[in-house]
């Protein structure tokens, strides 16, 4: 066998040994990165999530391996001529095409290759909030921000309610776009604090931060505190704050409320955002809020989805922020309870 062919045999093995998710991938990449985030706005978010921790795999795909991704995907697609890029970066431009900035940040984070883990963060994380805030009282929002993503999200609330309150929500802000940070730096300010406390790291932990960490920190608030703070950081930037809100109380929760408490808030909803809202939901929700409703008024809902044709997943997702807010209004009056959400397993 001569190079060429050796070459040729290589290509081949290494697409023999892609399943579909790994060829789609691929494929992703292949595309301009507009027509890409045109079908990933299709996808689910398991599916979305999936499907970009294999982009970011990918280091670059040859113009042979192309060749044969592009045949079996023919039928949607444009061979492309050069080799593609792939890794975290290019995933990135096309996630943020498809679903914006900060919920593409949200994803990398949770997708992207962990780092190795710092133990020096031990002893400072084991102290009690009161004494960890003396350490962090003096430090840039950032750091404080670093050290709550480290935290359960019980600690990291009683680190919070110790700040100033006009400085909460800039903690929160900065903690719900934290990216995936250096271990030099981690390091760094590990080996600062300890210096401070004389302590001597003991174990290793891994890092997370992120729009999920800092939902997760504004739950474990008391609700004036956590309304007041996600207002605040609203305020400051809406779609960030947005973020946040969707992660705090998620539309697929709503199934965990009785019927007295769904026919309150949908009572306040337009059918036709019910409906909408409803394309996607699991059939044991759509169920649940279509028996908490008129039987004339279901069948109105159902009517309604069967006439929406092709909904794009930002229709989906404004359609269920609309009620989500309508639910956050009707706690904020006292009008409905939350506990069985908020007292999550």
């Amino acid at each position: 066998m001569n190079a060429i062919e050796e070459a040729a045999s290589s290509e081949a093995t290494e697409f023999s040994k892609l399943n579909q998710l790994q060829k789609l991938a691929g494929f992703l990449l292949i595309l301009e990165p507009d027509n890409a985030a045109h079908i990933m706005e299709q996808l689910e978010e398991s599916e979305l999530e999936a499907v970009s921790a294999e982009m970011a795999k990918f280091s670059a795909i040859s113009h042979e391996l192309q060749n044969e991704i592009m045949e079996e995907f023919l039928p949607v697609a444009v061979q492309a001529s050069t080799a593609v890029q792939g890794g975290a970066d290019r995933v990135k431009i096309i996630l943020e095409k498809a679903v914006g900035l900060f919920r593409a940040s949200d994803i990398i984070g949770r997708v992207s290759v962990q780092r190795p883990s710092v133990a020096a963060m031990q002893e400072i994380i084991g102290m009690d909030a009161r004494a960890l805030y003396n350490v962090l009282r003096h430090e840039q929002l950032q750091t404080i921000a670093l050290v709550a993503s480290y935290l359960p999200p019980e600690k990291a609330s009683q680190l919070l309610d110790l700040v100033r309150p006009e400085l909460r929500e800039q903690v929160v802000e900065r903690l719900a776009t934290l990216s995936p940070t250096s271990l030099e730096v981690v390091e760094s300010v590990a080996e600062s604090l300890q210096a401070r406390l004389a302590g001597n790291p003991t174990r290793a932990l891994s890092h997370t931060g992120g729009i999920k960490v800092a939902a997760d920190l504004l739950n474990a608030l008391p609700k004036k505190v956590s309304d007041s703070i996600l207002a605040s950081l609203r305020a400051r930037n809406a779609e960030l704050g947005d973020a946040v809100l969707k992660k705090m109380l998620t539309f697929a929760e709503l199934e965990r409320l009785d019927t007295k408490t769904l026919q309150k808030i949908l009572q306040e909803v337009d059918f036709r955002a019910l409906a909408i809202a409803l394309t996607t939901a699991p059939a044991s929700l759509k169920t649940k809020m279509l028996s908490s409703i008129s039987k004339r008024a279901a069948d109105n809902v159902r009517e309604e989805i069967s006439f929406l044709g092709q909904i794009k997943p930002s229709q989906v997702d404004a359609a269920q922020m609309e009620i989500i807010e309508i639910v956050r209004r009707l706690e904020s009056d006292d009008t409905i309870d939350l506990a069985a959400i908020r007292q999550k397993a």
